[in-house]
C-alpha cells in the first residue's frame, strides 16, 4: 500500500513525488509516457537527441528530473490509470495498464497532475491527413527531433502558438503562414489586467520575443484572422483564412492549430470530484484549496490539471500539495508544512499575477470554439455539428442526452477531444451559458481497455501487487 500515488510525471508530479519521498512518504508515481517530464520537460534527459528549438527548455527541467531520480519515489512510466475510486478501510483504489501487466494498487492518497489537454479547434478539414495540433508537432520535435516536412501552416492564438513555431523555425520548419486568430480589440481589453502582469517582466519580455519570431525567422503573419479551412482532398493541400472580409490562399503540407489549453480533468471527474467553471478561463477545472486538496478527502490536484498557470507555476503547486499531504499523514504538523510551502506561494504571486492578462488576451474567438453544420464536433463517432444541433432541436437539452441520442462522446478519446467542443455547439444552439449544457459522466475505464487485460484480474491467479515502485 502506497502513502501517495502521484498520477502525471509533468512539473507538478515531478515535484509532488520528489519532495513527498524526502518527507519520508511512501510515494509512486504512474505515467503513460516512457520518460518522465510532461509535455514541457519531455525528453529533458535525453540529450542525445537535443533539438536546437528546445534546448532551454530541457536544462530548465533537468534539475527538476534529477531531484525526483534521486528522491527514491517510486516511478511506472508506460503505465496509465484506467480506474480510480474507493477501497475498503478508506483507502483508494487503483487500476493500472502497462503494456501486458494490469494490477489493482491501494493508497492512502492521490494526487492527479494530469497536466492539460489543447482546446480543440474544430474547423472545416481539420480532419484533413496533414492537419494536426501544434502542441503534437512540438511532442515530436521535444521526443524525437522530428520536425514537419514540407510547408506548414499554424493558425489559432496563445503563447504556445508562438513558442511552437518559434522552437520548429529554429529546428529548421519552413513555416509559410502564421495566422493570429486573436479577435480585434483584445489588447485593450486586457489592459485592465497589465498592472497585475507587470509583476513577472520576465515572463512579459519572453513573450515579446516570441511575438517577434515572424519576423525573427522570416515568415509572415497574419492578425485578426477571421475564419479559417483546411483545404484538400484525402490529404491536406493548402489553407484559406479571411482576414478584414478577403479570403487569402497558402499551399501547405501541414497545418497546426493551436488554441490554448485546458485542465486534464478526466480522471478527478471519475474519482467524483466537484469540478467549477473557470469564466475567465472558459473551462471546468477541479474544486480545490490553497493546498490542492479536491472536494473528497484523499484526492488532490495539482499543476495545470487543477486550472492553467504554466509549467513554472505548476512545480511550486505540486510541492505545496506534497506538503498538505504529509500533514494530513502526520508527516508534518501544520505550521511546518505552512513554513515550508512559503517560498513556494511566493514564487506562484507573480505567475497567478499575469493569469488574468493572459486569459483575457487569448480567450478564443466563440467562432473558433464552434463547428459549422458540416464539420466534425466528435472524431471518433464522426458526428458533426449539425447533428449535434438537430438533437438539440429534437429536444436534447445538455450533454448526455445528445450523447445517447448522436453516440458523441462515446468513442476511443471518452470524450477529451470533443468533451469541449459539444457544450459550446449546445449552449450556442440554445442560448445558455456554456456551463448549462453539462459535462460528460465519466466512466471505469477511464481509457479502452481490452477484455483480455481485465480477465487478468482474476483474484485466486492474479492477487494485486503488494508494491510497484
Amino acid at each position: 500500500m502506497l502513502d501517495l500515488a502521484v498520477i502525471g510525471a509533468g512539473p507538478a508530479g515531478l515535484a509532488a513525488a520528489a519532495t513527498a519521498a524526502a518527507l519520508g512518504l511512501e510515494v509512486s508515481l504512474f505515467d503513460e509516457q516512457p520518460w518522465p517530464g510532461g509535455q514541457i520537460h519531455r525528453g529533458a534527459e535525453r540529450s542525445s537527441d537535443a533539438s536546437p528549438g528546445v534546448d532551454t527548455e530541457r536544462r530548465a527541467g533537468r534539475a527538476l528530473l534529477a531531484a525526483f531520480r534521486e528522491s527514491g519515489a517510486g516511478y511506472r512510466p508506460r503505465t496509465f490509470v484506467w480506474h480510480v475510486g474507493p477501497a475498503d478501510d478508506g483507502l483508494i483504489e487503483l487500476g493500472l495498464d502497462a503494456d501486458t501487466d494490469i494490477a489493482l494498487v491501494t493508497a492512502r492518497h492521490v494526487l492527479f497532475a494530469t497536466g492539460s489537454v489543447e482546446r480543440p479547434m474544430p474547423v472545416r478539414g481539420w480532419t484533413l491527413p496533414g492537419v494536426m495540433t501544434a502542441g503534437a508537432a512540438q511532442s515530436m520535435l521535444k521526443a524525437s527531433g522530428v520536425r514537419p516536412d514540407g510547408p506548414v501552416a499554424m493558425a489559432g492564438s496563445g503563447p504556445l502558438l508562438y513558442l511552437c513555431a518559434d522552437q520548429l523555425a529554429t529546428a529548421g520548419a519552413r513555416i509559410v503562414a502564421l495566422l493570429d486568430t486573436t479577435p480585434a480589440g483584445r489588447h485593450l481589453k486586457a489592459l485592465a489586467d497589465f498592472p497585475g502582469a507587470l509583476r513577472a517582466p520576465s515572463y512579459l519580455l519572453r513573450g515579446l520575443k516570441l511575438l517577434r519570431a515572424p519576423a525573427r525567422h522570416g515568415f509572415p503573419k497574419y492578425r485578426r484572422v477571421e475564419a479559417l479551412e483546411a483545404i484538400g482532398d484525402g490529404q491536406l493541400k493548402a489553407v484559406r483564412w479571411r482576414q478584414g472580409g478577403r479570403w487569402h490562399e497558402a499551399e501547405c503540407s501541414h497545418l497546426l492549430l493551436h488554441q490554448g489549453v485546458l485542465p486534464h480533468v478526466n480522471l478527478p471527474r471519475l474519482a467524483g470530484c466537484d469540478m467549477a467553471w473557470n469564466a475567465e478561463q472558459h473551462c471546468w477545472r477541479p474544486l480545490s484549496d490553497g493546498w490542492g486538496r479536491s472536494s473528497i478527502a484523499g484526492y488532490w490536484v495539482a499543476g495545470d490539471g487543477a486550472g492553467i498557470a504554466g509549467g513554472a507555476a505548476a512545480a511550486d503547486f505540486g510541492h505545496i500539495a506534497a506538503f498538505g499531504i504529509a500533514a494530513d499523514l502526520g508527516r508534518l504538523d501544520a505550521t511546518e508544512a505552512e513554513r515550508k510551502a512559503r517560498p513556494h506561494r511566493r514564487a506562484l504571486a507573480p505567475l497567478l499575477a499575469l493569469r488574468p492578462f493572459l486569459d483575457t488576451l487569448y480567450r478564443p474567438a466563440n467562432a473558433f470554439m464552434l463547428a459549422d453544420d458540416g464539420t466534425l464536433a466528435c472524431r471518433c463517432e464522426e458526428v458533426t455539428a449539425g447533428q449535434i444541433r438537430q438533437a438539440v432541436a429534437d429536444g436534447c437539452h445538455g450533454v448526455e442526452a445528445v450523447k445517447l441520442y448522436t453516440r458523441c462522446g462515446m468513442g476511443a478519446c471518452q470524450g477529451r477531444v470533443c468533451g469541449a467542443t459539444v457544450p459550446e455547439v449546445i449552449a450556442s444552439a440554445r442560448g445558455i451559458p456554456v456551463p448549462d449544457a453539462g459535462l460528460f459522466r465519466q466512466r471505469t475505464p477511464a481509457k479502452p481497455l481490452p477484455l483480455t487485460q481485465l480477465a487478468k484480474l482474476d483474484p485466486v491467479l492474479n492477487p494485486p501487487l503488494e508494491e510497484v515502485g
